[in-house]
């Protein structure tokens, strides 16, 4: 199988309901059925920098987390949608929320990550039960391994976003 569809995703906006500051792909390098790779560039400038530390800008292992939540959101979005119509401008259009965060089961901190570091995830779909999706993680800085994690992600109701049931 081909995974190499760097043309299908030039705006990462057509895939995540997520836009910047908070937004923090840069670019999707590849996608299939089960995995998906991702680069952030961290340019010193991103909002929450200034106070991670002052002095010692560190990129948080929260967003480091938000990172690969990211990318496993766009493996959900491009090959796991169960919408024909799926319009990330206007969520309450879909009837269903993608890749909605319900669990972090493991995560290690191995190294830190600071402006000028190229970031790269990769995410593997491990498993997949019924609309929850079961991932694993791998964050490097470089050819260095920052971050290993598992998480879960789950497609929910779009009303439930906004309160309007439970």
């Amino acid at each position: 199988m081909q995974t190499d569809y760097q043309h299908d995703f030039e705006n990462v906006e057509d895939y995540l309901h997520h836009r910047p500051p908070y937004l923090l792909i840069d670019r999707v390098i590849a996608v299939d059925n089960d995995s998906v790779e991702t680069e952030k560039l961290i340019t010193g400038e991103e909002f929450f920098l200034p106070g991670h530390f002052p002095g010692v800008a560190i990129f948080p292992g929260a967003m480091m987390q938000e990172l690969t939540t990211q990318s496993a959101g766009v493996l959900i979005a491009a090959r796991h949608n169960p919408m024909q119509e799926y319009n990330t401008h206007d969520p309450k259009f879909n009837p269903y929320a993608l890749g909605v965060l319900v669990r972090v089961s493991r995560a290690k901190y191995l190294g830190f990550a600071r402006p000028g570091d190229l970031l790269r995830a990769k995410v593997v779909l491990r498993e997949r039960f019924d609309s929850v999706f079961d991932f694993s993680a791998t964050l490097k800085a470089g050819e260095q391994v920052i971050m290993k994690n598992q998480f879960r992600l789950a497609n929910i109701p779009t009303e439930r976003l906004y309160g309007e049931s439970t």
